[in-house]
């Protein structure tokens, strides 16, 4: 009866993080509008992003104690916070750069292609095991992330830069995602999010100087832009994502994070009147069907 109610009650935990995984993805999936509209390059954005969210990640630091005596950072918990952030960081940047190479659409969905490298670098470093439903369920979920881009990819010589600085880009990503994934096993999710973020923010400084953007929006509503950009990428969706990472395997959490470009094209066709074809409804449904997929064969079955 014990073990029964432990499995119970592991499953509902499985499901609540399943729910602020998509919630998550969600929110991060709005950054591109919140780019689109800034009134800064968008690599001085992404360092905004970072900084703009360190106030309300201190405060979540801060009263998350609730007058627990916490033990201290050791050096190592330290460098790899810094890791991750210098992975978050790479990915940003890489991903912002390779814009200018080549087109948003190649450049979005290389950077989501971040869950075949969590699969990969999981096998080759930890040795772990994959069903061979849950890797359908991946290349199915891809596959729709590649139909919902429809007529907007191109391939040609010109753009093979700006396609290398995109599958660069996921790599970092798939980095990130790994080192938050393992941090999360010792550390809480408001301590990760906090010092991750500054590092992040202290990684993208020189790489905002040395864009030579602009640094400052010319109006009050710029800074609300960014503002909200930090609040709801950053603070809600990042830190969704962070706390869902203790609760459920890497590999799968990076295949449901491709819900992010169904809402991303859900949301640029309402706000911008961007086409939504039915070539795009279809991926978006096989991205869907993907992850159900890659979750029912991630679910580890109890030993009799």
């Amino acid at each position: 009866m014990a073990a029964e109610k432990i499995l119970k009650d592991k499953a509902r935990v499985e499901r609540l993080a399943f729910v602020m995984l998509i919630l998550g993805a969600t929110a991060i999936a709005f950054a591109p509008i919140f780019v689109r509209v800034s009134e800064v390059g968008p690599v001085a954005t992404a360092f905004y992003r970072m900084t703009l969210a360190v106030p309300a990640l201190g405060l979540w630091l801060y009263w998350g104690k609730s007058g627990r005596d916490e033990p201290a950072l050791s050096r190592r918990e330290y460098l790899r916070l810094a890791l991750a952030g210098f992975f978050f960081a790479g990915d940003m940047s890489l991903w912002h750069f390779s814009i200018h190479y080549t087109t948003v659409a190649n450049a979005t969905l290389l950077a989501n292609l971040a869950p075949i490298f969590v699969t990969l670098f999981g096998y080759v470093l930890f040795q772990t095991r994959f069903t061979g439903l849950f890797l359908g369920g991946m290349a199915l979920a891809i596959l729709g992330a590649v139909t919902l881009m429809g007529d907007s990819l191109q391939l040609s010589r010109q753009s093979f830069i700006g396609d290398l600085l995109g599958v660069a880009t996921a790599v970092f990503y798939a980095s990130y995602i790994m080192a938050v994934g393992r941090l999360r096993s010792r550390l809480a999710t408001r301590v990760i999010m906090f010092w991750s973020t500054l590092f992040c923010a202290a990684f993208l400084l020189p790489l905002t100087w040395m864009s030579g953007e602009a640094w400052t929006p010319e109006t009050l509503n710029g800074w609300w832009v960014l503002i909200g950009l930090a609040l709801t990428a950053q603070v809600f969706g990042q830190g969704l994502i962070a706390y869902a990472l203790a609760h459920l395997p890497v590999a799968f959490s990076s295949v449901s994070l491709l819900f992010q470009p169904v809402i991303a094209a859900l949301a640029a066709w309402l706000l911008f009147g961007e086409a939504l074809g039915p070539l795009q409804g279809v991926g978006a449904l096989v991205v869907l069907m993907g992850v159900a997929l890659a979750r029912v064969g991630s679910i580890k079955k109890p030993d009799a």
